[in-house]
């Protein structure tokens, strides 16, 4: 098993993932129901793991529905809710029900979730989660030195957020996951053009977008009162005043969202360095069809 994913960036394709989270169901048919439109338009489909510290079904099990289905998955793991010894056995199991690709995160904190009172596990951090992965594919062993037989072969991402850059940005930080087997990255929403140009220009002239993919983050901004939340909560993220306003002054906010998600990304197809667009947003797999379908 190879990943596809893989094999489209290396080959030079701009590539577009989305993104779904496990439901708050039993059934293999309502995870279905979910991704289906995305079937021969998303090259991957990212499956979140517990995001919102709250509880879904398990992620890799629905990756695996996902994967029954011939449509590829990365499956996010995060480091709040397994022991080393569980992530070593999920990542095996990964690989045994045809996961290809893996996302390694650090995962939202307990105290944002519904369950508050729950207990964190964090045996690892994130870049012990990337070297566990990346041993287990190049060592063939688990971190006890055991061998492993038909040892997985991911395709590892790690997570990346652009920004405002200063003079002195020399990417430390995603050279380090570099080192520990990140292939490609997977960035939180960029809505400001001139951020991520910058941005790129300065990993494309530090030489990291020679080692690993960059897959930029963007979505459907549903109207403007929603973005303005956005901005104020979540970390990273900056839609430009410009980008507000539009969508505030046009007759409906979701088409104006959207004809703004499809023109970001005609631009960042330009961008040195950008290798594709990872399309999220909490159950809107059919609108981010919707503008996959813009491009095939």
């Amino acid at each position: 098993m190879k990943s596809k994913l893989r094999k489209s960036l290396d080959e030079k394709k701009f590539v577009y993932t989305a993104e779904t989270s496990p439901p708050d169901s039993g059934s293999k048919i309502d995870i279905i129901n979910q991704v289906k439109c995305l079937k021969n338009l998303a090259d991957a489909i990212n499956v979140t793991d517990g995001a919102g510290a709250n509880s879904h079904m398990s992620a890799l099990a629905t990756a695996a529905v996902i994967a029954e289905n011939h449509i590829e998955p990365i499956l996010q793991f995060t480091t709040r809710d397994r022991n080393r010894l569980a992530i070593q056995g999920d990542l095996l199991g990964g690989w045994a029900l045809n996961i290809p690709n893996i996302l390694c995160l650090y995962g939202d904190e307990v105290k944002g979730g519904d369950q508050p009172e729950a207990k964190e596990v964090r045996d690892l951090d994130t870049i012990g989660l990337l070297k566990t992965a990346n041993d287990i594919k190049i060592n063939k062993t688990y971190p006890s030195g055991r061998k492993i037989a038909n040892a997985p072969d991911f395709f590892i991402g790690g997570a990346d957020t652009p920004f405002k850059i200063k003079d002195d940005f020399d990417g430390a930080n995603l050279f380090k996951k570099i080192k520990v087997g990140v292939e490609f990255f997977q960035t939180q929403y960029a809505f400001d053009e001139v951020i991520l140009e910058r941005y790129m220009g300065k990993l494309n002239q530090l030489g990291i977008t020679s080692k690993a993919y960059f897959i930029v983050g963007l979505g459907i901004i549903k109207s403007a009162k929603s973005a303005r939340w956005m901005n104020d909560n979540l970390f990273g993220i900056s839609i430009p005043e410009n980008i507000i306003n539009r969508i505030e002054n046009s007759d409906n906010e979701k088409e104006e969202g959207t004809k703004i998600c499809i023109e970001l990304i005609e631009k960042y197809k330009s961008i040195e360095g950008v290798s594709g667009v990872h399309l999220m947003g909490y159950k809107q797999e059919e609108d981010i069809a919707s503008v996959i379908s813009h491009f095939k």
